[in-house]
């Protein structure tokens, strides 16, 4: 951590750059989390983990090389289609990488401590495979959300962004808070309103963010949530789905990158 502020400080725009490497980097694996960890988790036949079998193309099972593999430059260089069989490689694939470059590099600028840059760029690696999945499986896997709430603890209780009490509240509030709101909805309508995956994730940003941020969390998320619904309503769709997941995603990480400004002002 201390040769990590020591960079930083001595070459500000060098680290702002190679944070940014760094994070396309991360953002092509968290690609690869979100395309193979739905079919795992359900235990569908041949579902790849995360490992094996190595990166490839879906359609001709052709096995990508070194420099296909280059976080958004190869997919710019192969016009996003596979050199092989010339299918088209999903669009999310470079999305993502971009998404997670920028981000490294914008929070890299913004944040001086060592701890809480990590600790954003952690909770980043989360949310947005969570996001990426939720949106197209309307899934919030628990192989995800679980591990993310221990370490929104374990991670309180080292940079004491929060007090252990307040952690510990915010993942409990967290997880009741949805699941009674999910109980009162089903009991006056006879459906289902949201997942389960979303009490574990909303407890996992209680335990990251703290209670105090759970109401401001879930009216910011409820917000983009609605207008997510009025964005995606078609005319002859008359009970369109919208996943609840990226809307709490988006919105824990809001509050939580204002909680971090906030601790160090």
């Amino acid at each position: 951590m201390i040769s990590l502020a020591l960079l930083r400080q001595g070459f500000p725009l060098g680290f702002v750059a190679g944070s940014a490497i760094l994070g396309a980097i991360i953002g092509s694996f968290l690609g690869v989390v979100a395309e193979r960890v739905p079919g795992w988790v359900r235990g569908e036949e041949g579902a790849a983990n995360l490992f094996y079998p190595p990166s490839h193309c879906p359609t001709c099972q052709h096995r990508l090389s070194c420099w296909e593999n280059i976080p958004v430059i190869s997919w710019l260089a192969l016009r996003g289609r596979c050199r092989q069989c010339r299918t088209a490689i999903p669009l999310r694939l470079l999305m993502v990488e971009l998404a997670s470059a920028v981000f490294f590099a914008f929070t890299a600028w913004l944040f001086t401590a060592p701890a809480q840059l990590v600790s954003v760029w952690i909770l980043w690696c989360g949310l947005l495979p969570l996001t990426m999945i939720d949106l197209r499986e309307r899934l919030l896997p628990d192989c995800i959300t679980q591990p993310l709430l221990w370490v929104g603890l374990l991670l309180n209780a080292h940079t004491h962004l929060l007090t252990m009490s307040d952690a510990l509240y915010g993942a409990a509030a967290g997880y009741l808070v949805l699941w009674l709101l999910y109980w009162g909805f089903r009991l006056m309508t006879g459906r289902e309103g949201m997942g389960y995956g979303d009490f574990k994730l909303l407890a996992a940003l209680g335990a990251w963010c703290g209670w105090q941020a759970l109401p401001s969390i879930v009216l910011l998320a409820s917000l983009t949530g609605i207008a997510g619904y009025f964005i995606s309503t078609k005319a002859d769709d008359n009970n369109p789905q919208i996943p609840f997941g990226p809307s709490l995603a988006f919105a824990g990480m809001v509050f939580f990158i204002v909680l971090n400004i906030t601790f160090t002002s």
